[in-house]
């Protein structure tokens, strides 16, 4: 069985993109269940597919994290990884879903796991809103608070990869991705065709789907009339090439192969020791066997 992509709300699971798409493992209500109830059905997880990777928003409730933290306390597992990206909840969801794409390749854990890392520097996520006034995850002037209380203001806003913010008017636009993507997009308490007229011819975006707006999505952005974006490649054979091109490290605490320098299971970072001129560095441990035989 594949490793398994869980997300902590149904609104998280996008419909697969094709076939060879891994479902997507819903942990509803943890904040809610029993803890019996959430450890046994992690521990299902763990037995049925070896490896969990949990995709959390920065906006779920604190109890959620708890838990899950808890859970993976409880079990004294390396096989379950937390992530929480610097994502809206619908740019979550569709790096999400590209862990599920891949998740159908030949890559081990802690690869897929490390793979999200890099993937979301190629999402670029966003929203229009009809206030700012209570928008705290991006940077806003006091000029722009002042207009946001102006009746039929609205403004375009990236969260992601750099903040940016515009007020909505004729010739005003984000900067976008300088690669091909296509864009979902998830309508709020707000009408406007900003975002599918105007923003995605600008950003010359290759295809154009609608989402249900994810419960997360207002208090993330601070307002319930928003419009949230999200652009993102949707290729498989893409998204492959860009994470078997990147060099493979193994993780000299649990064993398993990695991109990066931390792993995404277990935490551990190569240990960090002295050079011939008394400066530290990091090692990277090729395989266990060598570590055993040293």
């Amino acid at each position: 069985m594949p490793t398994a992509i869980a997300v902590t709300s149904a609104d998280l699971a996008l419909p697969a993109h094709d076939e060879r798409t891994v479902p997507a493992v819903v942990l509803q209500d943890l904040d809610r269940q029993s803890l019996d109830r959430s450890l046994g059905a992690v521990q299902t997880l763990i037995d049925q597919h070896g490896h969990v990777i949990v995709m959390c928003s920065q906006a779920v409730p604190s109890a959620v994290v708890q838990r899950l933290h808890t859970v993976r306390s409880l079990l004294e597992s390396d096989r379950i990884a937390l992530f929480r990206p610097p994502l809206p909840p619908l740019g979550l969801a569709v790096l999400a879903r590209q862990l599920r794409q891949l998740a159908s390749c030949d890559l081990g854990p802690g690869v897929l796991a490390s793979a999200g890392r890099l993937l979301t520097h190629y999402i670029h996520a966003g929203a229009l809103l009809g206030s700012v006034a209570r928008l705290d995850r991006v940077p806003v002037g006091l000029k722009s608070h002042a207009k946001s209380w102006v009746p039929g203001s609205q403004f375009g806003v990236m969260a992601h990869p750099e903040p940016q913010l515009v007020k909505v008017e004729p010739g005003a636009g984000l900067t976008g991705p300088e690669f091909a993507t296509w864009m979902l997009v998830a309508k709020g308490q707000l009408q406007s065709d900003w975002v599918t007229e105007s923003l995605a011819k600008s950003w010359q975006v290759q295809g154009l789907r609608e989402a249900v707006l994810p419960a997360e999505s207002p208090h993330w952005w601070g307002t319930g009339k928003l419009i949230e974006f999200c652009s993102f490649l949707p290729d498989l054979s893409v998204l492959y090439q860009l994470v078997a091109s990147v060099r493979q490290n193994v993780c000299h605490w649990c064993g398993i192969d990695v991109i990066g320098d931390r792993c995404v299971f277990c935490s551990a970072t190569p240990p960090v020791l002295e050079n011939q001129n008394g400066s530290p560095k990091q090692i990277q441990y090729q395989n266990r066997k060598q570590i055993t035989a040293g």
